[in-house]
């Protein structure tokens, strides 16, 4: 098959039949064969009705349809793990990623050897102060800590090779980073391409306030894991024993005090609770790294999620 189309959504029960029949007529018009999976991710309007409807006259549409609300990372997720296609393309759901991109987005990926293509919507109708700042801002501190030169890592159309999205694991609000979840998973040939963005046409967006903080939260915890998620004591390990050995130096100053210079009793000196409390905290530092590491190796399934129902698949 030459292309998987993700599509997770959220109550856009108004823009699918139009979506849906766009991409069909992409895909007759480069002749792909081709499959569509959305995924419905809690919806409470009639989207999961829709997409019935859309299956029953293309049999290329396939659906899952999770009980709840998990956001975009799990329907991502559980996309791509359905996915069959050699080309796995993802965009939104709500008309503001454009079909017409599509076979452009595979022939790079394929004529140049990427492993994943991404969009760069240079002109955005967004709201500058709610969305457009704050991405920049986001895409500067990607961009920074992973050395991943693109501008817009959070673009909901990107084009994959198969072998990336049968790699990669996406949780929490981490599908905003995925090129950098790829690059730690040994994909490291990524491309980008001036994708078109338009204005939204049904609906309003789903996102809010909250999803800034929780960005820059998952990019650190990308970065941890990225770096020392199989090897946990060297991060935990290193910090713990250098804070044990600097409050065991500090004792053993207080202790040749005592008893070698006569200086004041070391338990009526307040440097002497500091040494114990930082011997302490690197002990537990040092635990934390030991018990990390086996929980590193014996680690089950992340994702986990009540599907209600499937489509095709």
């Amino acid at each position: 098959m030459d292309l998987s189309i993700v599509i997770p959504l959220f109550n856009e029960d108004e823009s699918l039949p139009e979506l849906s029949a766009w991409i069909e007529k992409v895909m007759i018009d480069n002749n792909f064969s081709y499959e569509i999976i959305f995924i419905d991710d809690g919806s409470t309007d009639d989207s999961w009705k829709v997409i019935a409807q859309l299956r029953v006259v293309n049999n290329h549409i396939k659906g899952i349809r999770f009980q709840r609300n998990y956001g975009k990372s799990a329907a991502l997720n559980e996309g791509f793990k359905a996915s069959q296609g050699d080309v796995v393309i993802t965009m939104d759901a709500d008309m503001q990623d454009s079909p017409d991109e599509i076979p452009e987005l595979r022939k790079i990926l394929l004529d140049g050897g990427f492993d994943i293509v991404s969009g760069w919507k240079k002109k955005r109708y967004d709201n500058t102060i709610s969305k457009n700042i704050p991405s920049k801002l986001f895409n500067a501190a990607a961009r920074k800590s992973s050395g991943i030169k693109l501008h817009d890592f959070n673009c909901g159309l990107k084009s994959y090779n198969s072998k990336v999205v049968k790699s990669i694991e996406i949780y929490g609000e981490m599908h905003r980073y995925i090129p950098i979840l790829a690059k730690w998973s040994g994909f490291k040939k990524i491309g980008e391409k001036v994708v078109e963005h338009r204005a939204r046409k049904y609906g309003v967006t789903k996102f809010g306030w909250e999803r800034f903080i929780n960005g820059f939260l998952d990019l650190f915890s990308i970065m941890f894991v990225g770096k020392f998620g199989k090897r946990p004591m060297h991060f935990f390990g290193l910090w713990g024993t250098m804070c044990f050995f600097a409050g065991f130096s500090i004792f053993t100053y207080l202790t040749i005090s005592k008893f070698f210079f006569d200086q004041t009793g070391m338990t009526q000196r307040p440097i002497f609770f500091v040494a114990i409390l930082i011997m302490i905290i690197g002990s537990q530092l040092f635990l934390g790294g030991f018990i990390g590491e086996l929980i590193a190796r014996n680690s089950t399934e992340r994702n986990s999620y009540l599907i209600e129902e499937k489509i095709g698949l």
